[in-house]
């Protein structure tokens, strides 16, 4: 008989954590394990996907930070549902989730821990102390997130490393020459790229100065940025004020990264922190070189000097430096990307993730 999991995570939004729970939750072995998906706040547009491959899902529908009735919801639906093992990702559904789950009597508890998660206070970071010792196994996805918990005083012991695994990109639907025309950019463009939230964490206004630097030494190169959040605005009124608007161009959110993905010339991540970036890994997997802040996650993705580059947080003229030697010598930024294609299919494959996963619940039901 195949063993009953639920997966619990906040929404179901097209983000990281989202996207490899619902890659999981489809590619598990349908006959060993019988999947459930519950979402503690709200759908999105995996919820679509799940339901396709035939995984059920729930809404719980939390609508306060604290918010008991929401609690109860998700207690009254385990204990229903009677699962051998919940797995519960990132810190909303780690804190209802285990705890719903320890109170219904649940044999295995597993909790995902995806980002360095600097913003938690002193009251957070106590949860998930209490909650690690009585976890069977906390999934991190980087050894940067391991060695942060792990300073933070949950035992090294239980941590599983299962990295992300990443799809093979489709081809483009457009030409270069398309694209750029779509965008009205001049043909001979270089394409920057960066994507990600609106957010402080990714530094994107560093991103906005390192290509004013370049714009002093070459007129070609543009920013495209992808994605959209809270900073938008404030990162809009940045741009003008170094009056860089016509090489800084904020596309919003798409579901279509793909199709720019492969037309970058270079892709730019600056974060303060990560988990595993998925931008790394899609911009390896499409042959596309990177250069990125030298952090935990980033370092366990890019080998510098064959992949990519690793520069100081923070420093924007490294960015810009280090960006002009790939624009400047196509034959090593081709043999970067083909380093960095071949490295991510190799070890970061969606078959693997699947696999560590399944190893890992067999072990602890076993």
């Amino acid at each position: 008989m195949a063993k009953r999991i639920l997966q619990i995570i906040p929404t179901l939004d097209r983000s990281g954590a989202e996207k490899q729970l619902s890659l999981l939750a489809a590619g598990l072995p349908h006959d060993e394990f019988e999947i459930h998906v519950c979402a503690l706040t709200r759908g999105g547009p995996l919820e679509a996907d799940l339901r396709a491959a035939g995984v059920p899902v729930t809404l719980i529908g939390k609508r306060l930070k604290i918010d008991p009735a929401a609690y109860w919801r998700l207690k009254r639906h385990i204990t229903s549902l009677r699962p051998e093992l919940v797995h519960t990702w990132l810190f909303a559904a780690n804190a209802y989730g285990r705890a719903a789950a320890l109170a219904s009597g649940v044999r295995k508890i597993v909790a995902g821990e995806r980002c360095v998660d600097p913003w938690k206070v002193w009251h957070e970071l106590a949860i998930d102390r209490w909650l690690a010792r009585r976890t069977d196994r906390i999934v991190v996805n980087s050894s940067g997130v391991s060695d942060f918990y792990a300073r933070q005083g949950i035992a090294a012991g239980k941590f599983a490393l299962i990295p992300n695994g990443i799809v093979p990109l489709p081809p483009s639907t457009v030409s270069r020459a398309e694209l750029l025309a779509e965008l009205e950019l001049p043909a001979d463009t270089r394409l920057i790229g960066a994507v990600g939230r609106l957010w402080p964490q990714k530094r994107i206004k560093d991103l906005i100065w390192a290509t004013d630097l370049l714009k002093v030494i070459r007129d070609d190169v543009h920013l495209l940025v992808i994605g959209d959040g809270p900073h938008r605005v404030r990162l809009e009124r940045f741009r003008r004020q170094v009056e860089i608007e016509d090489r800084v161009h904020f596309l919003g959110h798409r579901a279509d990264v793909p199709r720019f993905l492969r037309h970058f010339d270079v892709v730019w991540l600056a974060s303060e922190y990560e988990g595993l970036p998925n931008v790394i890994m899609e911009a390896m997997a499409a042959g596309v070189p990177v250069v990125a802040s030298d952090i935990p996650g980033n370092r366990d993705l890019v080998v510098p000097g064959q992949t990519g580059f690793l520069v100081p947080l923070g420093d924007r003229a490294a960015f810009a430096r280090q960006t002009r030697v790939l624009l400047d010598d196509a034959e090593l930024a081709g043999r970067f990307g083909a380093a960095g294609r071949e490295r991510v299919l190799r070890e970061f494959s969606i078959e693997r993730m699947i696999e560590r996963h399944a190893e890992l619940y067999r072990e602890l039901l076993a």
